[in-house]
C-alpha cells in the first residue's frame, strides 16, 4: 500500500487560496476595518518578520468572528467552484497518477475546511486541514485544534494514519511550512522537484 500527502496552496494550486477567500467571504466594512487594524502585522508579514501562520490566525479572527457558520460554509462551497482554475495541471496529473495506481491520497493544508472540503470531495480526496471553530452556529474567529501547519501537519497525519503500514510514502510541498510533512516520506517533492 502506498500513501501520497499533498500540501494544497502553492503545491496543488498556483499560489495562495486563503487570502482570496477572506476577500470573497468578507464584507467591505469588515475588510477595511480589518486591514487598518492589522496593518502593522501585514507590514511585518510583507517584510518577513511575521510568520504566515501568525498572520493567518489574526486575519481569520478579524474576518470570521461573530459570523454565521452556515453562511461561511455556503460561501466556502461557492468559492470552491472557482479553485479549479487555480489548480496546477501537473498537480492534477500527479493526483490522477496516484489514483490510477490505487494509492491512498490525502490533502494536508493550513487552509480552511470551509472551502477545501468541498474541493476535495470533487476528487474524492481525504482532507486534513485547519478548521474554523464555531459555538452554537456562530464562528468564534479561532481555529479548532490550532493551525494545521509545520509540525502540526505531520502530527495530524501520524495520528490518523499508521505510516508503518505503507511501503512507500510520497509527499509534495512548496514552503518551509511543509518541511515536517516532507519528512514523513521516502519520496519527497519540493516545488515539483524530487529531493534526493
Amino acid at each position: 500500500m502506498e500513501l501520497a500527502l499533498f500540501d494544497f496552496d502553492g503545491t496543488i494550486t498556483f499560489g495562495d487560496t486563503f487570502k482570496p477567500f477572506l476577500y470573497f467571504a468578507g464584507r467591505a466594512p469588515r475588510i477595511i476595518a480589518g486591514t487598518l487594524l492589522l496593518s502593522p502585522m501585514i507590514a511585518g508579514y510583507e517584510l518577513g518578520l511575521v510568520p504566515a501562520s501568525q498572520m493567518r490566525v489574526a486575519a481569520a479572527r478579524v474576518a470570521f468572528a461573530g459570523r454565521s457558520e452556515r453562511d461561511i460554509l455556503d460561501l466556502g462551497r461557492r468559492y470552491a467552484t472557482s479553485l479549479n482554475r487555480r489548480v496546477r495541471p501537473e498537480a492534477l496529473a500527479r493526483i490522477r497518477w496516484h489514483q490510477e495506481r490505487g494509492h491512498e491520497i490525502v490533502v494536508v493544508s493550513a487552509s480552511l475546511d470551509v472551502y477545501l472540503r468541498a474541493w476535495c470531495e470533487q476528487l474524492n480526496l481525504p482532507l486534513i486541514c485547519t478548521q474554523l471553530e464555531a459555538s452554537a452556529g456562530i464562528l468564534t474567529g479561532r481555529y479548532e485544534n490550532g493551525d494545521c501547519t509545520g509540525r502540526e501537519k505531520a502530527k495530524r497525519v501520524q495520528s490518523k494514519y499508521d505510516l508503518t503500514s505503507y511501503s512507500t510514502i510520497y509527499a509534495y510541498g512548496d514552503t518551509a511550512e511543509d518541511t515536517e510533512l516532507l519528512g514523513l516520506a521516502n519520496k519527497r517533492f519540493f516545488r515539483w522537484q524530487e529531493l534526493t
